[in-house]
């Protein structure tokens, strides 16, 4: 069996130490608890400033058939950077979670939608507030 020999040169050492220098600066997940309920399934990140998320379990594209064992074993992966179930094959990046994106843009998509279409009191009396406004403003429509 032949083994071949991987050279890395000081300059390609020097700019991985380099890269690993600018993570330090950006926020990243230092645990992750999954904490389930009756009423809220709740998945917990402790970011590096020592502040904490809080998201919930349905808004996380690919946990919504999962049992609550297979949400329980995350991991942090990549210096915290990522988030990995590994009996789901799941992965989430921290920084865009951070962002609030939980999954795919259809899956985003997803999410507006099921917000735009609750109801509540509060989203009533804005929208009889707006209507006393005149109703929500008119595009308008460039003349050429």
């Amino acid at each position: 069996m032949a083994t071949h020999k991987v050279i890395t040169t000081d300059e390609e050492i020097d700019q991985a130490l380099e890269r690993a220098r600018q993570l330090d600066d950006e926020l990243r997940a230092v645990s992750a608890e999954y904490k389930p309920g009756r009423e809220l399934d709740l998945l917990i990140l402790k970011l590096s400033d020592g502040s904490r998320r809080l998201i919930p379990r349905e808004d996380i594209e690919g946990l919504q058939k999962a049992t609550r064992a297979q949400i329980a074993n995350v991991e942090l992966v990549g210096n915290g950077q990522g988030l990995h179930w590994p009996d789901l094959d799941l992965d989430l990046y921290v920084p865009a979670v951070l962002k609030n994106i939980y999954g795919s843009r259809s899956w985003m998509a997803q999410i507006g939608r099921r917000g735009g279409a609750a109801k509540s009191p509060a989203k009533r009396q804005a929208a009889r507030e707006n209507g006393l406004k005149g109703g929500r403003p008119r595009l308008a429509v460039a003349h050429g």
